[in-house]
C-alpha cells in the first residue's frame, strides 16, 4: 500500500524545512487520544474525541448514500478516489475469506443536493466510526454526517487518514475507535497560489497540484470542474498556455515593443481587452471572487529598459497621455486599478488586489475590495480598520520557496493577529498558499509524487 498520503504530505514540508536549525518553536499542544498517542489528522478538526480499539476495514469497502446528496456524482467520485488511496490494488485479492471486518461500509449522508460552489459554502461535517454495540456505534461501518457535497468530501478525506495499513496483519485498520469528528473550515478562504505566469508549470503538475489540495482541505478535488466549461469548444489548452506566455497574442497591450510592463494605461484597447477576459471568466467560473493583481507595478523613472521599469514615462504616447490629463504615473496607477475594479464589479465580480492598492490609494479602493496581504505581517489589521476585507499570504510564513521557514511556523501563522475586534476579525476571509519558484517543484513534487 502507498504511505498515507497526507501524512507523507507532511513529511515533505518537514523535509523541506530541514536545516531550519535551532529557530523551530516548540510545537503547540496536541489533541491527543484516549491512550495518550497524538491525532493524526491534518488539519486538526475542530473537536475529536476517541478511543481505545482497533477495526479492520473492509477492502470492498461499500458506499451507502443517503439523503437528497448522498447520490450525487461528485460524492461517488471522491469516495472511490479516497478507496484507491487507503488500500494499495492486490488488497482485495488478499480480502479474508470469512469477511469479519468491523467496518464492511460507509453511509454519507448529505442534507442537500445543490452542488453550487461560492464563497462561504457549507463545509461543515461529522464522522461516527465505531464497532457494533459499541459507544456511537454504526452498525456494519462508519457515517459521514453533512449538509453539502464539500462538506461531505472534506469528511471522506478525514475518514481516509483515519484509515492506517498493518504491515503485519496487511489489513487497513481504524485504530483508537470509536472516533466521533466534529468539524469546519475556521476561514471561509483557502487557497494555494501557483505563480504560472514567471514559473511555468506542466500541466499534469497543475493537476497534481489540485488534486493534492483536498489533502488540506483546502478546496474539494473536483476532477469533472473542467466539464462544466462554457462550451466544450471553448477550454484553455497547453497550446493556449503557451501563446499567453510568450505574449505575442496583442501587443498593441503594450506601451511600445520594448516597454511590455505595465500595459498600456493610455489605450481603450487594453481595457477592451481586459473586460472580455473578465467576461468570458464570467460564463466558466460561478465564483465570487476575481484577483486582479495590482502588484509590483513600476511607475517611477526607469532603472533599466531591460527590467522594464518606468515604460509609461519613457513611452511617448504615453507621456503625452499622462500630461493631457496632469497625471502622475503613479496616478495612472490608480486610474488603471479602478478602472478594472469597475469592469469586474459590473460583471458581478468581487475584486481582489494585492496590498500595494491599499498602500498606494485605500481611501480610493471600491468599498467591495478583498485586499491580498502578502509583504509582510500587521497588514490585515490596518485594511480591516478601514472596513475592507482581507485574505493572508504573509511572504514571512506562508511561501512555500522561502526553504528556511518550517513548518511548524506554517501551520502556527495567526492571520487574526493583531485584530482584537471581533468585527474586525469576521472581515479576514482566510488565508493562501504561494507556490512561488521552481525549487518546489524540484524538491518538493519529488518527495510527494
Amino acid at each position: 500500500m502507498p504511505p498515507n498520503l497526507p501524512a507523507y504530505l507532511l513529511l515533505a514540508l518537514v523535509a523541506a524545512s530541514a536545516g531550519a536549525g535551532a529557530r523551530r518553536p516548540p510545537l503547540p499542544a496536541a489533541n491527543s487520544t484516549a491512550s495518550g498517542d497524538p491525532v493524526y489528522l491534518w488539519p486538526l478538526p475542530k473537536s475529536v474525541s476517541s478511543g481505545s480499539q482497533t477495526l479492520t476495514v473492509d477492502p470492498d469497502l461499500a458506499l451507502d448514500p443517503q439523503g437528497p446528496g448522498g447520490g450525487s456524482a461528485a460524492v461517488a467520485e471522491a469516495f472511490e478516489r479516497y478507496r484507491k488511496l487507503v488500500f494499495a490494488p492486490w488488497a482485495h485479492h488478499a480480502r479474508k475469506e470469512d469477511g469479519g471486518y468491523d467496518l464492511a461500509k460507509l453511509t454519507v449522508v448529505v442534507a442537500s443536493a445543490n452542488e453550487t460552489l461560492q464563497l462561504g459554502v457549507d463545509e461543515s461535517y461529522t464522522i461516527y466510526v465505531g464497532a457494533t454495540g459499541g459507544a456511537n456505534s454504526i452498525v456494519g461501518g462508519a457515517t459521514i454526517e453533512a449538509n453539502t457535497i464539500y462538506g461531505a468530501i472534506h469528511g471522506l478525506e478525514t475518514f481516509s487518514q483515519l484509515c492506517i495499513f498493518n504491515y503485519d496483519t496487511k489489513n487497513v485498520e481504524v485504530r483508537h475507535a470509536p472516533w466521533h469528528i466534529q468539524d469546519e473550515p475556521r476561514f471561509s478562504f483557502r487557497g494555494l497560489l501557483l505563480d504560472t505566469s514567471r514559473h511555468y508549470l506542466p500541466v499534469d503538475v497543475i493537476k497534481q497540484v489540485i488534486d493534492s489540495m483536498s489533502f488540506a482541505k483546502l478546496v474539494p478535488s473536483y476532477p469533472n470542474l473542467w466539464k462544466g466549461s462554457y462550451s466544450k469548444w471553448e477550454r484553455y489548452t497547453v497550446e493556449d498556455a503557451h501563446d499567453i506566455v510568450k505574449g505575442n497574442g496583442y501587443p498593441k497591450l503594450w506601451p511600445s515593443p520594448t516597454c511590455t510592463e505595465p500595459l498600456d494605461v493610455s489605450s481603450n484597447f487594453t481595457f477592451e481587452v481586459i473586460s472580455g477576459i473578465l467576461s468570458d471568466m464570467r460564463k466558466i467560473f460561478p465564483f465570487g471572487l476575481f484577483h486582479l493583481g495590482g502588484d509590483e507595478v513600476y511607475t517611477g523613472w526607469p532603472i533599466s529598459l531591460v527590467t522594464k521599469t518606468g515604460c509609461w514615462n519613457v513611452t511617448p504616447h504615453v507621456r503625452q497621455w499622462l500630461d493631457e490629463r496632469n497625471m502622475t504615473t503613479k496616478d495612472a496607477y490608480k486610474y488603471f486599478v479602478l478602472k478594472a475594479q469597475e469592469l469586474a464589479i459590473k460583471l458581478n465580480w468581487i475584486p481582489v488586489n494585492w496590498e500595494e492598492t491599499f498602500n498606494s490609494f485605500k481611501e480610493n479602493l471600491n468599498p467591495l475590495t478583498v485586499v491580498h496581504n502578502w509583504l509582510g505581517p500587521g497588514v490585515c489589521p490596518k485594511v480591516v480598520a478601514k472596513g475592507f476585507r482581507c485574505i493572508m499570504s504573509n511572504q514571512g510564513v506562508w511561501y512555500l520557496d522561502h526553504l528556511d521557514v518550517p513548518w511548524e511556523d506554517f501551520y502556527t501563522s495567526e492571520p487574526l493577529a493583531g485584530i482584537s475586534n471581533k468585527d474586525q476579525q469576521k472581515l479576514v476571509l482566510g488565508g493562501e498558499i504561494a507556490f512561488m519558484a521552481r525549487v518546489i517543484y524540484d524538491s518538493f513534487f519529488r518527495l510527494v509524487f
